[in-house]
């Protein structure tokens, strides 16, 4: 098997709410949408994202009502400090704050108007070794 693309698709009940927000403030585009429907790319090496909204016919029957929960779509990044400000000042939502781990992993989350958390993550060595 050869992997040359990762997509998550996920289920919201409001595809234009997070599609305003993968774009305004983690540089996602459009690639392409329609009534209930967006796919979301990024230049770089993200994962992109494909937005259904809740009840659509294209989804399974045992699925249409299903909703994005308990999940969170982590993008590991180059100077997270900057990132943090530079989403604080644009008012971003972060619903937790900056910190850093015992084992070298600093990151901060914000969580879209439709609750799907974002984790922006960078990888730091730790100031001492996990036991």
């Amino acid at each position: 098997m050869n992997v040359s693309t990762s997509t998550l698709s996920l289920t919201v009940a409001d595809v234009d709410a997070s599609r305003e927000f993968l774009t305004t403030h983690l540089g996602y585009q459009v690639a392409m949408a329609a009534d209930g429907f967006a796919s979301l790319t990024r230049d770089d090496a993200a994962v992109d994202i494909v937005l259904l909204g809740r009840g659509t016919d294209v989804l399974p029957p045992e699925q249409r009502d299903e909703q994005a929960a308990g999940l969170i779509l982590a993008l590991t990044v180059t100077d997270l400090a900057a990132e943090e400000a530079r989403l604080r000042a644009a008012g971003a939502p972060i619903t937790m704050p900056l910190r850093e781990e015992p084992w070298g992993e600093r990151l901060f989350q914000l969580t879209d108007p439709n609750g799907v958390v974002v984790q922006l993550v960078e990888w730091v060595t730790p100031a001492t070794p996990a036991s």
